[in-house]
């Protein structure tokens, strides 16, 4: 699936739930799709996360 069509169905959703749930579940729907982006950039490889993580070193 490519970015666009991705990005399409997320800002799709989103506007369901901001039509829906209201202002409060879309912002925190905002925060779990940040968190979901930024741990499967890093599985991905194209982001370190290693560094925010204490006691986690590869050294």
């Amino acid at each position: 699936m490519s970015s666009s069509t991705t990005g399409l169905l997320a800002g799709l959703l989103l506007a369901l739930i901001a039509g829906t749930a209201g202002v409060g579940w879309l912002v925190l729907a905002l925060l779990f799709g940040a968190v979901g982006y930024l741990v499967g950039a890093h599985l991905e490889g194209r982001i370190d996360l290693s560094s925010l993580l204490p006691g986690r070193s590869r050294g």
